[in-house]
């Protein structure tokens, strides 16, 4: 199946992201490169972008979408390393960063990258394919409590200890080696009632968890996200499009902290710990999808953007 992506809220990050002629950029999360295309195309052509992505089927896809750019250049890695693999490349400062968090559509499609709960598929999750850790290693191996750790703090299951009691209960019998197998256990740990009750796949938030957890994505996010600030020029902006709450928290959160980091007491007369801001946070709060979009691309209905500007620091 072809690498390919419909790009989420593309028209807002355009307006925020403003590419101008010559500007240096970075997508940290490359997928299919449709907005790292779009990013090069307004510049005229004649604009610098580096794409990062840790799936290789990615960065394949993207760089064959963008031969005709001669200012992209793709990095396999993550995000999370964009400090260290951009000082590798030579880049100083960048006039700005987005990053669309999440899993693509392209790996939710295809069945065998174990992403998806509506296909029997081996219970792999990894985004980069590289890497030792599957799902399934993590079901078959994960104590009960850590287990029950990442399901609520990472899937916000309210089922968390019995599906991972349940996880346990199968692999005793049989190792989970696919995705269906992980949904069986999360059919039988939630009664039928609830399960009738609610909407969506009630092996979603499961899959969502274990998902997050294979591929780390959440603990580093906040330092990343100050990586990518640091290494804006004044006025360059970085644009972060999240799909569910515990991403867009730590987004939320780490733009507040930037934008207000004073720890003197509320009561203090003057600001004496020094703390200067390093951002300006960009329009009112985050940026939905627009209703045309939405019935366009179903896929973006949980999307929202958020956007910081680097500040001149003295």
């Amino acid at each position: 199946m072809a690498f390919q992506h419909t790009p989420v809220m593309l028209r807002e990050v355009l307006e925020w992201m403003a590419p101008k002629p010559c500007g240096v950029y970075c997508d940290g999360t490359l997928g299919g490169g449709g907005h790292s295309g779009a990013i090069l195309k307004a510049t005229g052509g004649s604009g610098i972008l580096y794409g990062i992505d840790r799936d290789s089927q990615a960065l394949e896809a993207a760089e064959e979408h963008l031969i005709t750019f001669p200012g992209f250049h793709g990095i396999q890695g993550n995000f999370h390393d964009m400090k260290a693999l951009l000082a590798e490349a030579g880049v100083e400062a960048l006039d700005g960063v987005l990053l669309d968090l999440g899993v693509s559509s392209p790996q939710l499609d295809q069945a065998e990258r174990g992403f998806s709960y509506h296909e029997d598929a081996p219970l792999d999750m990894r985004m980069d394919r590289s890497q030792a850790l599957t799902a399934a290693d993590l079901c078959n191996t994960a104590s009960e409590a850590e287990l029950t750790r990442i399901l609520r703090d990472y899937g916000e299951e309210k089922w968390a200890s019995r599906i991972a009691a349940m996880i346990c209960e199968h692999r005793q019998r049989k190792p989970l080696r696919t995705t269906q197998d992980l949904v069986h256990a999360v059919d039988a740990a939630i009664p039928k009632a609830v399960r009738r009750r609610e909407e969506g796949h009630p092996a979603r938030r499961t899959f969502q968890a274990i998902r997050i957890a294979v591929n780390d994505e959440l603990d580093p996010l906040d330092s990343a996200l100050e990586d990518c600030v640091s290494l804006l020029k004044p006025g360059g902006r970085l644009l972060v499009i999240t799909f569910h709450s515990l991403e867009d928290r730590i987004v939320k959160r780490c733009f507040q902290r930037l934008q207000n980091p004073c720890v003197c007491p509320p009561k203090a007369p003057i600001c004496i710990c020094g703390k200067k801001p390093s951002i300006r946070i960009m329009g009112k709060g985050a940026i939905q999808p627009s209703a045309l979009e939405l019935a366009e691309n179903p896929r973006s209905h949980s999307a929202k953007l958020r956007i910081a500007e680097k500040l001149e620091v003295s």
